[in-house]
């Protein structure tokens, strides 16, 4: 498969589909805010800081350092031994949740039965979901690939709306079970999320039409399962280590990623109001990053790695493929820095209005406004951090993973400290400012080796993070114009004067996107011919 073509497959990964999973997130946002109308401050922290942390710590520990050796390797390979390899997720995860679960029961401040009845039912089946969880990753490993494009969309995004409309039928209808309810929740997620993928499967495996699919490995849904290949190997060695490698680096990143969730869990630095405050905030200020450079992240990580090979210099390799890969990179650059720019510069003026609207007066007023003010510049480094990582990832070698591992734990550490020290001087806010620091120092580390890499090349991928004066100076007169209008018609004015502030935001925020389309007109031209309407050719499901 030629790098054009692999790059067309990734920007349809990326893109199709799109609007479909923005409409379930936006279902899923109203679900969300109605319920906030149900619950206390205190519920919400316990739930979505304590009990999702240990959650999310499972899957990570478990299933991360897997996915990105296996979808890292070469398409030709022995695809029995890359699915006993996955299989191996399923027993780490019963390993990993039982022993968080006992340090989440054990040694963790237990919070009051009066404000969160049921916590310890809560973490059992928070662990249980985990496991659940990985129980379908082969099949999701398959699915990406191989860039089923819709499936991963519908399938995630359906398992969402269904645990959201649980949700609120359990809290109008059994508001007493406390911690049940969002544990169920979460448990029958995990289990319509597996279900989706297993029957897609099951379903394409045993119809005539899936002998048509040649690029499948699988032609039976038995292939799937673990099994002992013909030369005797159960696993492929080369990915096991690569695993390990990635493993390593995967336990760093997690701390990394989740850091100040883990010192409000283990240093108690925050009450579970405040924790659920700052959770509300950082899910909402994350919104767009989970919509958006999520997606891309994915998609074009599968690109890189497929296009380039990890053990070869950039001169080395087929030049065509090195220069399709430096012209992604700067326009996925380009396209992160604008769509960073444009959250932090229009996030400022319309975080107090978005959070009124949200949650009311439980998150617009206190530290929920400067919060969110603060959470929209780390979107802006999030998203340039996600593209420059994308790359590195897909690029390093193994010897290069593990040396960027001392950089990580390093980083790990200083990272958990300036949080702790951050937030006993500025309150929430300062686990922001943490991020912004450890996201700072990551960016620098992954342009540093893009840099090293394309160094004796022609290419400059890294030209994507320069904008035109003219561009930078219509995003400097958005903000000054917006920020005006919040002193004067947001948001104690009433709702014209609120009305009269978006509509101004809207006509700031159309100028300044015009502008780019003027100025970036390299970026248009990727946007237009690799993110556009799909070919009738191309693999859709």
């Amino acid at each position: 498969m030629g790098s054009q073509e692999v790059l067309g497959q990734a920007a349809r990964l990326a893109s199709s589909g799109l609007l479909l999973q923005v409409l379930f997130r936006l279902i899923t946002f109203v679900l969300n805010a109605f319920i906030l109308r149900f619950l206390s401050k205190e519920i919400v922290g316990v739930v979505n800081v304590r009990l999702t942390l240990l959650y999310s710590t499972t899957l990570f520990l478990a299933r991360e350092a897997f996915r990105r050796a296996c979808l890292s390797g070469s398409t030709q390979r022995d695809w029995s031994q890359t699915l006993n390899l996955l299989w191996l997720t399923a027993p780490l995860g019963v390993l990993w949740s039982l022993f968080l679960g006992l340090v989440w029961l054990q040694l963790l401040e237990v919070p009051d039965p009066n404000v969160a009845p049921h916590y310890a039912a809560g973490v059992v089946l928070f662990g249980l979901s985990a496991v659940v969880e990985l129980l379908g990753e082969p099949f999701w490993f398959l699915a990406q690939a191989h860039m089923f494009v819709k499936l991963k969309v519908i399938a995630e995004s359906l398992s969402v709306v269904l645990k959201s409309v649980l949700t609120v039928f359990l809290v109008l209808w059994l508001p007493h079970w406390g911690l049940y309810i969002f544990s169920l929740a979460q448990l029958f997620y995990t289990t319509v999320l597996v279900l989706c993928y297993v029957i897609y499967f099951t379903k394409l495996l045993g119809s005539p039409e899936s002998t048509k699919l040649q690029t499948l490995p699988v032609s039976r849904i038995t292939d799937l399962l673990p099994n002992i290949t013909r030369n005797g190997a159960i696993i492929n060695w080369k990915e096991a280590k690569l695993t390990w490698s990635f493993f390593k680096q995967s336990f760093l990143k997690q701390i990394l990623t989740e850091g100040e969730r883990y010192v409000m869990t283990f240093f108690n630095v925050l009450s579970f109001g405040d924790q659920g405050v700052y959770d509300i905030v950082n899910n909402l200020g994350s919104l767009v990053a989970r919509l958006l450079f999520q997606p891309i992240e994915e998609s074009f990580y599968v690109f890189f790695a497929k296009v380039l090979e990890r053990e070869k210099d950039a001169t080395l390799q087929k030049q065509e493929d090195v220069a399709v890969a430096a012209a992604v990179l700067e326009s996925l650059l380009k396209l992160a820095l604008l769509s960073g720019l444009t959250i932090t510069v229009f996030g400022f003026a319309y975080s107090q209005l978005a959070l009124d609207i949200y949650g009311g007066t439980m998150l617009s007023s206190g530290s929920g406004p400067v919060l969110l003010r603060s959470y929209c510049l780390y979107v802006l480094l999030l998203a340039i951090n996600g593209v420059t990582e994308c790359f590195t990832f897909a690029a390093m070698s193994k010897e290069e993973v593990d040396r960027y591992n001392f950089v990580m734990l390093a980083l790990s550490s200083s990272f958990l400290v300036l949080s702790y020290l951050l937030t006993r001087w500025c309150g929430s806010v300062g686990f922001i400012l943490a991020n912004c620091f450890n996201m700072g120092i990551r960016i620098t580390q992954s342009l540093c080796f893009i840099h090293h890499y394309y160094r004796r090349s022609p290419h400059r991928p890294l030209a994507g993070l320069c904008l035109s004066p003219v561009l930078l100076g219509a995003f400097a007169l958005s903000g000054g114009v917006t920020a005006v209008s919040e002193v004067f018609l947001c948001c104690e004015q009433g709702w014209p004067a609120r009305l009269g502030h978006i509509a101004l935001g809207a006509f700031c925020l159309g100028a300044t996107l015009g502008t780019a389309f003027l100025t970036e007109t390299k970026l248009v031209h990727f946007l237009r011919t690799q993110l556009g309407v799909p070919r009738r050719t191309d693999k859709t499901t």
